[in-house]
């Protein structure tokens, strides 16, 4: 049988195995809610986060080098750790909220990978000189795990907006009390709130909700500062690699740039936090711009064509 087919099948696969997971488990999030149904989501998640490394551990073998020589293979890696990160995160968390965030976002990407990419831009084609080194697996496999961990915070502190809003959220303490409470001030009317049946369900309900979101803004933190370290380690082996291969350790490439604007966001994220007057809703918000940054700086400059870590989309 081709290799190719055999990799096609198993990102078809993978593609069902997530939309069915999507279905029950955000079907258990919301309505039925039993240990069943999220243990069933979590095989699913694994059996397609195999089938993912059946595709990468293919195209290694083959090709004699780390698949992340072209936009297909750090997509198809980007959705890999997106999965397996978000099942160790998962697994010690006990939230059920993650993975809730991360097969959605796995599924849109694999359906990107087979629906926009290019065939020919599919095909592994042998390594330039100066992208045989082993700095290649160190650098990019850093800086997919980065972004993997900080595309699964940031959405978190998306939903955080989503779940608080049109209500005014207030927190007391900082990120090194993590006894921190949130006071909820409701500007709409609670008659207005369809998930409130009854008045006697008002205070429980509140109470459920608070902890919603103090959980969510404490997991949004710690992920981001998890996914911080490795960043920056991927931005310091990318330029001692520059280095070694063009002789200067920056060069202002359109990649480096948005890299550097990144890490600067995230930064001045997690000083925020440190901040007992910027709590709440502005370093979410902070967050979540830093969401749209990493898909510019990952994504953006490919279609811009230009610049060394370009894959050529449109050059």
């Amino acid at each position: 049988m081709n290799i190719y087919l055999i990799e096609q099948n198993l990102n078809n696969i993978s593609f069902l195995l997530l939309l069915i997971a999507l279905i029950i488990s955000w079907s258990n999030l919301l309505v039925i809610n039993t240990k069943l149904i999220q243990k069933i989501t979590q095989i699913l998640t694994l059996i397609t986060t195999l089938c993912l490394s059946g595709t990468l551990i293919t195209r290694w073998i083959i090709n004699h080098y780390f698949p992340l020589s072209n936009l297909y293979e750090s997509l198809i890696f980007l959705a890999w750790s997106i999965l397996f990160i978000g099942m160790i995160i998962e697994f010690k968390s006990k939230s059920r909220i993650v993975s809730a965030i991360t097969i959605p976002t796995a599924l849109l990407i694999i359906a990107f990978t087979s629906l926009s990419i290019p065939s020919s831009m599919k095909v592994a084609s042998p390594l330039v000189p100066a992208l045989r080194s082993n700095w290649l697996m160190m650098h990019v496999t850093m800086m997919m795990i980065s972004y993997s961990i900080l595309i699964i915070g940031s959405l978190l502190s998306v939903l955080f907006l989503v779940i608080s809003y049109g209500k005014d959220i207030k927190i007391k303490g900082n990120s090194n009390n993590h006894n921190s409470s949130i006071l909820l001030e409701y500007k709409a009317n609670y008659s207005q709130d369809i998930l409130i049946k009854k008045d006697t369900n008002k205070f429980l309900y509140k109470f459920k909700q608070i902890n919603l979101l103090e959980s969510i803004d404490n997991l949004s933190y710690r992920i981001i500062g998890l996914g911080f370290p490795f960043l920056t380690i991927g931005i310091i082996s990318g330029a001692v690699w520059a280095n070694e291969a063009w002789g200067t350790y920056w060069s202002w490439d359109p990649k480096e740039t948005w890299a550097l604007i990144t890490w600067i966001i995230f930064a001045i994220y997690l000083h925020s936090r440190l901040n007992q007057s910027w709590q709440g809703k502005k370093p979410a918000l902070l967050a979540s711009l830093g969401f749209i940054i990493v898909w510019i700086c990952y994504l953006g400059v490919n279609f811009l064509g230009k610049g060394l870590h370009s894959y050529g989309w449109l050059s």
